[in-house]
């Protein structure tokens, strides 16, 4: 029974790491888990309230474009469960310094605000974030379970 726990916990850890690329492409409000180059899972998401375009100062809500990484999970979020997202990058930061404007941060994939995931067959229909990226809770849960800490995502129009 022992030998049987360690080869499932290995198998899991392994199918945990297979998740190398999140791909976003907001134009088609989809998000993409991706290893070795194919995608193993596809999610309809809900984006930033003004997606075109990429985030260029706090309050825009935009949902950044660029390259970053998935860097830290935040369980005691206002919204069921939460990802980090490195933005804003160097080039984030010069865009805004250049237009004399705060950046915003705190970009996050997330799942629907705490209390009201019952609403995610309406609320997933429609752009209402602040910037963020959302998906239901069932499948913020399977997210947090294929994506890794130090996961590159890729968000593109």
């Amino acid at each position: 029974m022992r030998y049987l726990l360690i080869l499932l916990a290995l198998i899991s850890s392994q199918a945990n790491a297979g998740v190398d690329l999140v791909r976003v492409d907001k134009s088609e409000r989809k998000m993409y888990l991706l290893s070795g180059g194919e995608i193993v899972k596809e999610y309809h998401v809900a984006l930033g309230a003004n997606p075109k375009g990429p985030k260029q100062q706090e309050g825009d809500e935009r949902t950044p474009e660029g390259d970053y990484t998935l860097d830290y999970k935040k369980e005691d979020s206002s919204f069921y469960r939460a990802m980090h997202i490195s933005y804003p990058n160097q080039e984030d930061m010069a865009n805004a310094e250049e237009l004399d404007v705060p950046p915003g941060g705190f970009i996050m994939v997330h799942g629907q605000r705490n209390w009201l995931g019952w609403l995610s067959p309406v609320s997933q229909r429609f752009n209402w974030t602040n910037g963020c990226i959302a998906l239901t809770n069932d499948e913020m849960d399977e997210f947090m379970d294929l994506v890794n800490v130090g996961t590159k995502i890729e968000i593109k129009w």
